[in-house]
């Protein structure tokens, strides 16, 4: 065990854990997989969070797997992790105690789809560009895109949202039930494929965005959408963050329905000219994206227009074509790459926070001065329809004053968001790196009633244990 590492918990006996391995051995042959390659693969964090590796790697084909790998762990007292993409960027499929990580990828099948009823059945590993590949010939889509290609599973697990946030929701909003393998193997429903119901507690939220730590997901029924006649994607640039902020502060006041909006403030915008070979005025930037009919589209474009100029934005471009949309987007999506090309052979950790609107121009504007007092470089991009914004800062990880003063920046961003009732976290989560800042955030009786949940669907702790809660 690495002693230096403050995440490390005590692992299982090492004779529980052989026993274990034997039995799931017999059980799965050559899809348990022992190799140190394989395991560290299935660990890797993209934080300074050091990666803690599984004992083991089960690669799962259907729920009965999942149930038998839970009742061998649970019998034998071996944690077990769910593992979808491995996109997450708090640590979440770190095994900080050893154990068990069952590898989901294989369970990628589209059960149903119910075009009529707006709604799909679909296994947890399948990723969100495969499901929209298999719905677009039926009219309908996912809406949730977090940028990565991160499996479903993973997304309802870490509570994931994204660019489309702002007028499709995030995935609390999108997931209509689930199917949980529990502690002892057997499983829980949480729900139907009704649109509402008042049927005894919300089993279905509380496992979204629990981060495995309560039970493996199974099964998924989520929320579609039908694809939109027109899509018009939109770039503006301005003068200042706050010309930027006023301006979608107001379109949402006045009711448009932006599909997309993000802020890249000008560090980000001369990563991404420089990584997508692209000619955007490095100033703050607005990236939007209106959906509906040619003539609603043409309408919303308008207002939105008029607005930039009353916040003294500069030129306001939009386009319909397919093309010029992706690559728009696709330079959005690939911000975190550009950003390394920043500062070549320098380490990068994404941070997000999450204020409300009215409070955003202000977190992002002090932020920005933090940057420079800390003499830190660290590119600033924001879901800013829904007051979430990401830092993802450069430094030489073999320099302690460095990392000295990025870990006081990182401390100091969450302070400043939750000083304007904001969060720490508005969609990368917990996981290891920010449960110091639960306690600060919702208080220690909310920890309580997380830790009495815990104890009452986990009683062994053996599901991803080291995540969200802090130790009491």
């Amino acid at each position: 065990m690495n002693m230096h590492n403050p995440f490390d918990l005590p692992h299982a006996d090492p004779k529980a854990l052989a026993k274990a391995l034997e039995s799931l051995a017999a059980r799965f042959g050559n899809r348990l997989v022992t190799s140190q390659a394989v395991r560290e693969q299935h660990a890797h964090t993209m934080t300074w969070l050091k990666s803690q590796p599984p004992d083991a790697v089960v690669m799962a084909h259907e729920t009965a797997d999942i149930q038998d790998v839970v009742r061998i762990c649970a019998a034998n007292g071996v944690p077990v992790i769910a593992f979808g993409t491995g996109t997450s960027l708090e640590g979440q499929v770190n095994a900080p105690a050893g154990g068990v990580c069952i590898d989901l990828r294989d369970m990628n099948k589209v059960l149903a789809v119910h075009v009529e009823d707006l709604d799909c059945v679909i296994q947890p590993g399948i990723t969100r560009k495969t499901l929209n590949e298999h719905l677009r010939d039926q009219g309908v889509f996912f809406p949730i895109d977090p940028g990565a290609d991160a499996s479903i599973g993973g997304m309802t697990a870490t509570r994931a949202s994204g660019t489309n946030a702002v007028r499709y929701g995030t995935m609390r909003d999108n997931v209509l039930a689930l199917k949980v393998v529990r502690g002892d193997g057997e499983i829980i429903t949480t729900g139907t494929r009704a649109k509402k119901s008042s049927a005894g507690y919300d089993l279905t939220h509380l496992f979204v965005g629990a981060e495995g730590t309560l039970g493996i997901i199974s099964e998924l029924t989520i929320k579609l959408r039908g694809i939109p006649e027109t899509i018009a994607a939109a770039s503006c640039s301005f003068e200042t963050v706050k010309g930027a902020c006023q301006a979608t502060i107001l379109a949402i006041q006045t009711g448009i329905p932006l599909a997309r909006i993000e802020l890249l403030n000008a560090a980000q915008v001369k990563a991404v000219n420089a990584y997508s070979k692209l000619i955007l005025p490095e100033t703050p930037l607005l990236l939007l994206e209106f959906h509906g009919s040619e003539v609603e589209v043409a309408e919303q474009t308008r207002r939105f227009g008029e607005i930039a100029r009353e916040c003294h934005g500069g030129s306001f471009e939009w386009t319909t074509r397919p093309e010029d949309r992706t690559r728009l987007w696709q330079a959005r999506h690939d911000a975190y790459w550009a950003v390394r090309g920043l500062r070549p052979g320098a380490g990068v950790v994404a941070t997000d926070v999450c204020v409300p609107i009215s409070r955003l121009a202000d977190c992002v504007t002090e932020t920005e001065a933090d940057l420079i007092g800390l003499n830190l470089l660290s590119p600033i991009v924001g879901h800013v329809g829904d007051g979430n914004f990401h830092c993802s800062l450069l430094c030489d990880v073999n320099d302690p004053d460095e990392m000295a003063r990025a870990d006081e920046f990182m401390h100091r961003l969450v302070e400043r968001a939750q000083a304007m009732d904001g969060t720490c976290t508005g969609e990368h989560g917990i996981g290891q790196g920010k449960q110091k800042y639960l306690v600060s955030e919702l208080g220690p009786e909310a920890l309580d009633a997380m830790r009495a949940l815990k104890r009452a669907l986990d009683p062994q702790n053996i599901f991803n244990p080291g995540k969200i809660i802090p130790p009491a």
